[in-house]
């Protein structure tokens, strides 16, 4: 009993957070849960982003996203525990509130959500550069405006439509990879007339071809991490969603076990598989390389069916996306660092104003496209990449913290408990502030802290300034007409 009293006691606080964040439906299922999370997880990053990565690191690029698959594995830990704990659509930020400090939480929120509304301007640009392997003379702006239109209805009409909308897109790229993975390995270990080594070139003598395993050395190899960083970027929002789960500690716990599989075998195997196929010199970023490999087996119609997959991936991403920016939206303003409106939801349970303006991201990736159609993809990777590396960050320090108070308060173990405590959770702190140091010693990625740090030192000063000595209001009525 008294540790019963004793958990209540350590989380009394931090339910006043979940009281003024109520109002959002609870109406995704484990299964749509978990999907929402490789919608996220799985899509301009593995089939466009993995170009670039390829191009730093050459075979070493598979060293790379292994790195950042540790990485990614440790932070859903530290995630899963505090969310088993604490379900709310507010997650990271609102840990961040309550366990380090309000500033930290103000940070974290609008660092992440600047990131997450610029990583949809890199989904859309990745979706006008699909649609042109088939319309090439039809301006990418037009591709832009209407697929975000569309998307943007389907997180209008409610989270239940969101979930399953979601839940098919994110099944198409798993039947896509997993098929890919068995056609590409067919064709480096079986196809008619290989010694071993595969069909028409293909084989594992592409690994040290071409400069060696490691062409670029282990700088290029460490620098690539960053790209493999920047695909697992959306895995977090598992934690996100779980505030609008039909049981959350169940679903939570579900799709990080099942998530975290799916996403080290896809990003792995189909990376091994094509480094296999097509050199890593071959490798560009103003194609697909799944595409590429397609291209390079001569399978009829194969290149346009993988296009059309990495276009559903990367609608599914900016799916998943525009409901995560929306959900962060919500949870500032009803934290009392946003306009009070847009904390407003309704009467299916939608921040419909917070939702329109985290579509912002649409009209400045319109923008670079119309003025930067070269470099419009990269540049906004660049900027976007700061929030997320600083929100990783900030998940392990707040892991750290949370799990420190919870001892102290003498509560028993919780359902689900991150291993290795805290030499895993400092290693994933320490791993991921090397990655963002890193980013300013590569030109590809110098604008990352170029941009971020004088962000974060404003939103600093307006915190400091407006929010300082602001409650937060009242929470509002749960389905209040937006």
């Amino acid at each position: 009993m008294e540790q019963g009293n004793g958990q209540r006691h350590a989380s009394a606080g931090f339910q006043q957070i979940v009281q003024r964040e109520q109002g959002l439906h609870r109406s995704l299922k484990p299964a749509q849960l978990a999907m929402i999370a490789i919608g996220g997880a799985i899509g301009t990053g593995l089939f466009m982003g993995s170009g670039f990565a390829i191009g730093f690191a050459g075979p070493g690029v598979l060293l790379s996203y292994a790195i950042g698959a540790l990485v990614t594995l440790l932070l859903m830990g530290c995630l899963a525990e505090m969310t088993v704990a604490h379900p709310t659509s507010g997650s990271f930020g609102a840990y961040a509130e309550h366990y380090v400090s309000p500033l930290a939480g103000f940070l974290v929120r609008y660092a992440y959500w600047a990131s997450i509304v610029l990583a949809v301007g890199t989904e859309v640009t990745a979706v006008a550069l699909y649609m042109g392997y088939w319309f090439p003379q039809v301006p990418a702006w037009f591709w832009i405006v209407s697929f975000s239109a569309a998307l943007i209805l389907i997180n209008l009409v409610g989270v239940g439509i969101f979930g399953a909308v979601e839940y098919l897109f994110s099944m198409v790229k798993i039947v896509a990879i997993v098929a890919f993975i068995l056609v590409a390995a067919y064709i480096v270990f079986g196809a008619p007339g290989s010694t071993g080594s595969g069909a028409a070139g293909a084989g594992f003598h592409h690994y040290t071809a071409h400069g060696g395993f490691l062409p670029n050395g282990l700088w290029g190899m460490w620098v690539a991490v960053i790209v493999s960083i920047f695909s697992y970027l959306s895995i977090e929002m598992i934690a996100v969603a779980a505030g609008e789960a039909q049981d959350p500690e169940r679903a939570v716990l579900q799709a990080f076990r099942s998530t975290m599989i799916r996403l080290g075998l896809f990003y792995l195997l189909t990376l091994a598989l094509m480094l296999a196929i097509v050199p890593w010199n071959q490798a560009g970023a103003q194609k697909s390389p799944f595409v590429q490999v397609m291209e390079a087996i001569h399978v009829p119609g194969a290149a346009a069916i993988i296009n059309f997959v990495v276009l559903i991936a990367a609608l599914s991403a900016m799916n998943s996306q525009l409901y995560i920016t929306t959900r962060t939206m919500f949870s500032l303003a009803r934290a009392g660092q946003a306009p009070r409106s847009f904390g407003e939801v309704s009467k299916r349970g939608i921040p419909v104003r917070a939702l329109l303006l985290s579509s912002i991201g649409i009209a400045l990736a319109t923008g670079l496209n119309v003025f930067y159609p070269g470099n419009a993809f990269l540049l906004m990777m660049a900027i976007s990449m700061f929030g997320a590396l600083f929100t990783w960050f900030m998940i392990f320090v707040t892991h750290y913290r949370f799990r420190r108070q919870w001892a102290a308060a003498g509560n028993r173990p919780l359902a689900f408990r991150m291993r290795g405590f805290p030499l895993l959770t400092l290693l994933g702190a320490g791993m991921m502030l090397a990655i963002m140091l890193t980013t300013l010693l590569t030109d590809a990625f110098r604008m990352t802290l170029i941009t971020g740090i004088p962000f974060l030192a404003a939103l600093s000063v307006a915190y400091l300034l407006r929010f300082r000595h602001r409650a937060a209001p009242a929470p509002l009525p749960a389905n209040d007409a937006a």
